[in-house]
């Protein structure tokens, strides 16, 4: 396998079993709050703990009559407590212990994003350091710029790659938050201090005001995270495919021993792994803007985001732990034409060096505009000949006046390009 990814983690916080799991872990969490309170007996509250259980099939049967997911649940959990079950659920709404284990859910889908960009960015920075010095030609356009080095393009990679770590940091922090507030957010058969104690047990955040529902805005900002690191992976990946292709091929994808291509052309090595990013980066920017869409709900709630948040906060977290490990795959085994990118560099004479022939050629005392008429000249009748530029020069008699040959010659050296690269590097790689 050319990427390693173990998609079950990411997947287990999301289905069936796991949300009720979490529905469970808010309401045992209140009744400690209240237990702490002195409310319910702390005796019964670990009795409480021991005995509580669901069963799906069972949840299952009781909604079809009930048509309540909530209600489902509950109904379920105290056919196993019994008479204790009268401590269950006292003084919320469903909303408290949906909003509230989703939070919870968020959290830990999380902390495996994280995880996964941690270890992404490590990998850019590895190779980075292998090729600090393998020069490259730098675009604008598409078309040839000047000289750079690979490892630079990889510095901003990682530059833009760690920006979005942050982003998503502070909006997994934002939505660090829970509530237990019951209708409409007023506690009125609830207490705030139960709210303090059981968002404290299960490491969230009270919310500092909500309608029944935590504000959907909170949501919306961490969906616009995970549509920036899909959309940055597809900004890496579209480069990836570009220097691919045959007429440039600087890099590769790695290409399996048994790997095919294509079913009609055995030539074929196909940047398969980047075009699939590409792909996935438009579902999670799509689902991004539902949750905008769910922004605005008919007074202080009703649940037309419900629906929606069961498909795209399941399908877009999954995607991005997919989309990383994948990309942190292309990059550990990316194959990098060195000598491609070098001899990319010289083609058409050097064009490229267009800059420095200018600057040297008005340090001689021509001015701008003739300097750029000249080199200009020069350039563009190798290009548009498959010619020579830097032989071009050497028979142009209006440059040779003023540079000698010896200075032309050092005017192509390629290392000028890179006597700033160590700067660039502090910066990033410290």
């Amino acid at each position: 396998m050319i990427e390693r990814y173990s998609r079950e983690e990411m997947k287990n916080i999301w289905d069936l079993e796991s949300k009720f799991n979490y529905y469970l872990k808010v309401e045992i969490a209140v009744c400690e709050a209240y237990a702490d309170l002195g409310e319910i007996p702390k005796e019964d509250v670990l009795i409480i703990k021991q005995r509580a259980k669901f069963d799906l099939k069972r949840i299952d049967e009781i909604e079809r009559e009930v048509r309540h997911d909530v209600i489902a649940f509950l109904t379920n959990v105290n056919e196993s407590l019994g008479d204790l079950g009268r401590y269950m659920h006292v003084g919320l709404t469903s909303s408290d212990v949906i909003d509230t284990a989703f939070a919870l859910q968020i959290q830990d889908s999380g902390k495996i994003i994280l995880e996964d960009l941690d270890k992404t960015i490590n990998s850019l920075k590895n190779l980075a350091s292998k090729h600090k010095n393998t020069i490259c030609i730098g675009r604008s356009h598409g078309i040839h710029a000047e000289i750079m080095t690979f490892g630079v393009k990889l510095c901003s990679w990682i530059d833009i790659l760690e920006r979005q770590k942050d982003n998503f940091e502070h909006a997994l922090e934002q939505i660090r938050v829970g509530q237990i507030s019951g209708p409409v957010g007023t506690y009125s058969n609830i207490s705030p201090e139960i709210e303090r104690i059981t968002c404290e047990k299960l490491g969230l955040k009270p919310a500092r005001i909500s309608t029944q529902i935590i504000a959907r805005d909170y949501h919306a900002y961490f969906m616009q995270s995970l549509a920036l690191i899909a959309s940055v992976i597809e900004q890496f990946a579209t480069e990836i495919r570009h220097l691919q292709r045959t007429e440039v091929l600087e890099v590769e994808e790695g290409f399996g021993a048994n790997q095919k291509g294509s079913s009609a052309m055995p030539h074929k090595k196909n940047p398969v792994l980047s075009e699939n990013l590409c792909g996935l980066a438009r579902v999670v920017r799509a689902n991004s803007m539902v949750a905008l869409e769910n922004i605005p709900l008919w007074h202080e709630r009703d649940i037309s985001h419900s629906s929606a948040e069961r498909i795209i906060f399941p399908d877009s977290l999954t995607l991005v732990d997919f989309m990383l490990n994948r990309f942190n795959g292309i990059i550990e085994n990316l194959v990098v034409h060195e000598d491609n990118m070098l001899k990319n560099t010289d083609k058409f004479g050097g064009i490229v060096f267009s800059q420095k022939v200018l600057l040297t050629l008005v340090s001689k005392g021509l001015s701008r505009e003739e300097a750029y008429k000249i080199v200009q000249r020069n350039a563009l009748d190798a290009f548009n000949n498959h010619g020579n530029f830097k032989e071009n020069l050497f028979e142009d008699k209006e440059v040779m006046k003023l540079i000698t040959r010896d200075e032309l010659e050092n005017i192509f050296d390629k290392k000028e390009f890179l006597q700033n690269i160590d700067k660039i590097y502090a910066r990033i790689l410290n």
